[in-house]
C-alpha cells in the first residue's frame, strides 16, 4: 500500500470514539467520581457519627466527652480525608510512572476496599479510631485518582477533544457530589442504623472499575514515551480512535520522545522522568509550575466547599423547614453538575483561559452580592434570605463552569511526558493542603467575621482572575511546543531555548508524506541514512 492511500484513509476515516467514551466512564466512575461522592456522603451522618464517638468513648472510659471534645474528634475524622488526599497526591507520580496510568487506577482501589472493611466493623469493634483511619485511606484513594485520571485522559484523547475529555473528570466529580447527596437522604441510607453502609457504599463504584477498566487500553503516550513500546502504542491508539491510529499523532509523540531523551542526555541523567526536585530546579518550567500551583491552590481557597457548608444555614434562614433542607441542598450538587456538563460542551469552543478567568470573575461578583445580602439579612430586610440562596447557587454554578474542570486539565496540557507526573504531584499537594487549611480555618473565620466571612474568598477570586488573565495563555488545540512558546511570550521570557530537534532518520521515516503503512510504525527506524522507504 502506498503512502497516498494511507494518508487518505486516515483523513476520510470517521472513528466512532466509542472505546474512548467507555474508557472515560470506566476510569472516572472509580476515579474523580469517588472524590465528589466521598466528600458528599460524610455530611448526612454527621450527628450520628458524633453520637457514636461519644458513646464509644463513654463505654471505654466510663465518662462522656464534652461538646468541644466531640467536635475535635469529628474534625479529625473530616481532616483525615484531606491528609490522605495529600499523601495520595504524592504517591500518584511514582505509581503512574512505575505501573502506568490504567494499572495505577486499578491498584488504587485497594485503599478503598480496606477502608470499607474498617467502616463496616468499627461499630462492632467499638473503635471510632477505625473510622478516622478509614477516611484517611479513602483520602489516599481520592488523591491518587484526582491526579492520575486527568493525566490518563489528557494522554489518551485527540488534540481537538483533549479539553472536553479531560474536563469530564470535573463532570464525574460533580456527579459524585450530587449522587452522594441523594444516597444520603433519610429515605435511603442517611439514617442512624445505616450510616456505616452509607460510608461503605463507595466500594461499589470501585468494584465497577475493577471489572471494566482492564478491558480498555493504556495511555498511548505512556506506552511509547515511557515504555518505548511502539507496537502497543499503535494498538492502543487504534482502539481509542475507532480502528485507525493517526500517523500525525504518533509523529508528534515521537518528536516529544526524542526531545525528552535529548534533554535527559544534556542534563546527564539516565532517566527522562522528572522528580519533584528536578522539576523545581528546571528554570524553563517555572512559569508553568507557578501557574499550576496557583490554579490548584485557588480552586480550594476560593471557598466553594465553604458555600456548601454555609448553604444549610442560608436555607434555614430563608424559612425552609429543617426536615426539607436536605432536599434543597441537593440543588447545590445539581447546580455544579449542570455547570460542569455545560462547560464540557463549551470548553473546545470558548477555551480554557476564558472559562477559568470568567469563572473567577463571576465568583467575585457573587461573593460581593452575597456579603451585602447577609449584612442586610442580619438587619431584618425582607427578601434578603432568598437573595442569599440565589447567590449560593450562582456561586456554585460559576465554580463548576470554569475553575472546577479547567484546573485539572492544565498540568496535562502545559507539561511534557517526563514532567507531567511530578507536576501533578505538586498540583495535588497544593490542592489538598489548601482544602485542609480551609476546612480547619473556616469555622474560626465565621466566628470572627460573621456575615463578612466570605471576604477572604473574594480576595482569592479577584487575585486569581487577574493573575490568570495576565499570565495564562490559551491552550485550546495547541501542541506542547506552541503552548510553551506562548508561556514564554506572555511571561516575558527572552532566554534562548533549544529548538526541538528530531533525529533525521525518525523524522524522515515517520513523516506523514513518507509513511507507507501503519505496519512500518511498529518497526525501528532504519539506521542507514540513505535508505528510502518504499524501495
Amino acid at each position: 500500500m502506498n503512502c497516498t492511500v494511507d494518508t487518505e484513509a486516515e483523513e476520510t476515516s470517521k472513528p466512532s470514539g466509542r472505546t474512548l467514551a467507555l474508557t472515560v466512564c470506566s476510569a472516572a466512575i472509580g476515579g474523580t467520581f469517588q472524590y465528589g461522592y466521598n466528600i458528599s456522603i460524610i455530611n448526612a451522618p454527621t450527628s450520628y457519627i458524633q453520637v457514636f464517638i461519644n458513646d464509644t468513648y463513654m463505654e471505654r472510659w466510663g465518662i462522656g466527652l464534652d461538646t468541644p471534645q466531640v467536635t475535635l474528634v469529628w474534625t479529625l475524622v473530616v481532616s483525615a480525608f484531606s491528609l490522605g488526599g495529600w499523601i495520595g497526591a504524592l504517591l500518584a507520580g511514582p505509581l503512574s510512572v512505575r505501573f502506568g496510568r490504567k494499572k495505577s487506577l486499578l491498584l488504587n482501589n485497594s485503599f478503598l476496599f480496606v477502608s470499607t472493611a474498617f467502616v463496616l466493623t468499627c461499630r462492632v469493634a467499638k473503635l471510632f479510631e477505625m473510622l478516622i483511619f478509614a477516611r484517611f485511606l479513602v483520602g489516599i484513594n481520592a488523591g491518587v485518582s484526582m491526579n492520575i485520571q486527568p493525566m490518563y485522559f489528557g494522554e489518551s484523547a485527540p488534540k481537538h477533544l483533549r479539553g472536553a475529555v479531560a474536563f469530564s473528570s470535573a463532570v464525574f466529580t460533580a456527579f459524585g457530589i450530587f449522587l452522594g447527596q441523594v444516597v444520603g437522604l433519610t429515605e435511603l441510607l442517611g439514617t442512624e442504623p445505616l450510616w456505616p453502609y452509607l460510608l461503605a457504599s463507595n466500594a461499589l463504584p470501585g468494584l465497577i472499575q475493577l471489572l471494566t477498566l482492564p478491558w480498555f487500553p493504556e495511555s498511548p503516550r505512556y506506552l511509547l514515551i515511557d515504555r518505548g513500546d511502539r507496537e502497543a502504542c499503535v494498538r492502543a491508539l487504534g482502539r481509542l480512535r475507532g480502528g485507525v491510529a493517526p500517523v500525525s499523532e504518533i509523529e508528534e509523540m515521537l518528536q516529544e520522545q526524542q526531545q525528552q531523551n535529548s534533554s535527559a542526555l544534556d542534563s546527564g541523567s539516565a532517566a527522562s522522568t522528572m522528580t519533584l526536585w528536578t522539576l523545581f530546579k528546571n528554570r524553563n518550567l517555572r512559569s508553568q509550575l507557578r501557574t499550576v500551583m496557583a490554579a490548584s491552590s485557588a480552586m480550594m481557597l476560593c471557598g466553594n466547599d465553604s458555600f456548601y457548608f454555609y448553604a444549610t444555614y442560608i436555607f434555614l434562614g430563608a424559612g425552609i423547614p429543617p426536615e426539607k433542607v436536605q432536599y434543597v441542598t441537593i440543588g447545590t450538587g445539581a447546580s455544579e453538575l449542570t455547570a460542569a456538563i455545560l462547560s464540557n460542551l463549551l470548553i473546545e469552543r470558548v477555551g480554557r483561559r476564558s472559562l477559568l478567568v470568567g469563572g473567577y470573575c463571576l465568583m467575585s461578583c457573587w461573593t460581593v452580592v452575597f456579603t451585602v445580602a447577609l449584612t442586610l439579612q442580619s438587619r431584618g430586610i425582607a427578601g434578603m434570605p432568598y437573595l442569599s440562596m440565589a447567590c449560593v447557587f450562582a456561586y456554585i454554578l460559576s465554580f463548576g463552569l470554569g475553575p472546577a474542570g479547567v484546573t485539572g486539565i492544565l498540568p496535562a496540557e502545559i507539561f511534557d511526558q517526563g514532567a507531567r507526573p511530578a507536576a501533578y504531584m505538586v498540583a495535588g499537594s497544593c490542592m489538598w493542603i489548601s482544602l485542609l487549611l480551609v476546612g480547619m480555618l473556616f469555622p474560626f473565620i465565621v466566628n470572627s467575621l460573621g456575615g463578612f466571612c466570605f471576604l477572604p474568598f473574594l480576595g482569592v477570586c479577584l487575585v486569581s482572575a487577574v493573575f490568570f488573565g495576565l499570565t495564562l495563555p490559551e491552550t485550546k488545540g495547541k501542541t506542547l511546543g506552541e503552548i510553551t512558546a506562548e508561556f514564554d511570550r506572555k511571561n516575558g521570557v527572552r532566554k534562548e531555548r533549544q529548538e526541538m530537534q528530531v533525529d533525521e532518520s525518525i523524522k524522515e521515516h515517520y513523516q506523514l508524506g513518507n509513511a507507507c503503512s501503519f505496519t512500518t510504525l511498529t518497526q525501528d527506524p532504519d539506521p542507514h541514512p540513505d535508505h528510502k522507504i518504499g524501495e
